[in-house]
């Protein structure tokens, strides 16, 4: 298979849309990382998703839709759901709710769970591709499982070339983490994964606090397995001197020796940005080792950490 690289503008937005709608798979980007997308309603399609990110079946997908109207017919939104959707969408964060009757989606999509993870991305070129496409895209990051994440095609084209049908170019993400997941059920609100919405925004409009994500043996969402976002290097966290055989990922203007910098001024919204890509800048020299500053445990802190304690997990 050969790879097509589309830009953004309308009439490639127009051939993404055809190959999507004939079961094919096209990477799009988001406000958060470039997204693996495929039909959601077409069982064969979604599986070629699992297929080409060689990702474990029991690992539930994002659904992407255009607007509220779209979302409420594939999940049931309660007075709760409503409000934090009319807060934060479209934007960088999904809502885990339970399936709406005759809702469509292939099972592949849930992994056989009674809800669904759903957004809203605020993108213009994912607006665009889901406004023409008029249904539900199930996209999972556009890498292979359990690795880096990409935050701009260039990264798609290197991962999955020779693997999906094309990727449509709309530049560098700005988030550059992947989406906050909350469940939103009878009990309330909690949080599955820390991402692109800071928790604190969201306990600010809850008026209260939740509980931080863990890790269950069968995820309930995308993001919640141990090793993820992992370079082939060996990574470690909290390091104030790296050892020889490391590189230094380093954050604030006092890592003036670091190799690379996620942010030299200590801003977490840049360093939040930066992290896939410097993290495969640092992963290319690959006869070191990546040692990663302390980064604080607060704001778009709580995802950058909890991409990081992934990346340097045990692997199987």
């Amino acid at each position: 298979m050969q790879t097509q690289s589309l830009s953004s503008n309308p009439s490639d937005v127009d051939k993404a849309t055809a190959i999507l709608s004939a079961g094919g798979l096209v990477a799009f980007p988001t406000e958060t990382v470039y997204g693996l997308g495929a039909d959601a309603r077409n069982g064969q399609a979604v599986a070629r998703v699992y297929a080409a990110k060689g990702r474990p079946v029991f690992n539930p997908l994002i659904v992407h839709v255009a607007d509220l109207d779209a979302a409420q017919q594939y999940a049931v939104f309660d007075d709760l759901a409503l409000m934090i959707a009319a807060q934060f969408w479209p934007g960088p964060l999904s809502l885990v709710l339970p399936l709406a009757k005759n809702h469509g989606l292939s099972e592949l999509v849930t992994a056989g769970l009674d809800n669904v993870a759903i957004r809203i991305p605020q993108h213009p070129v994912a607006q665009a591709l889901l406004q023409r496409f008029d249904g539900p895209l199930a996209a999972p990051s556009a890498n292979p499982s359990g690795r880096i994440s990409p935050t701009n095609a260039a990264h798609v084209l290197g991962d999955m070339s020779g693997k999906i049908d094309a990727v449509l170019d709309g530049g560098a993400c700005n988030v550059g983490l992947e989406s906050t997941i909350l469940k939103v059920d009878g009990s309330g609100v909690s949080l599955l994964r820390a991402g692109g919405v800071p928790v604190e925004d969201v306990e600010a409009v809850l008026g209260h606090s939740i509980a931080m994500p863990s890790d269950p043996e069968t995820p309930q969402s995308p993001g919640q397995l141990q090793s993820h976002y992992a370079p082939d290097a060996q990574v470690r966290l909290n390091v104030s001197v790296p050892k020889d055989d490391e590189v230094l990922l380093g954050f604030g203007p006092n890592d003036k020796g670091a190799t690379l910098n996620l942010s030299p001024t200590g801003d977490l919204v840049e360093a939040a940005a930066n992290l896939f890509g410097h993290l495969r800048e640092m992963d290319a020299l690959a006869q070191h080792n990546i040692a990663v500053s302390p980064i604080p445990m607060s704001g778009l802190g709580l995802a950058i950490n909890d991409r990081l304690k992934r990346a340097a997990a045990p692997r199987d």
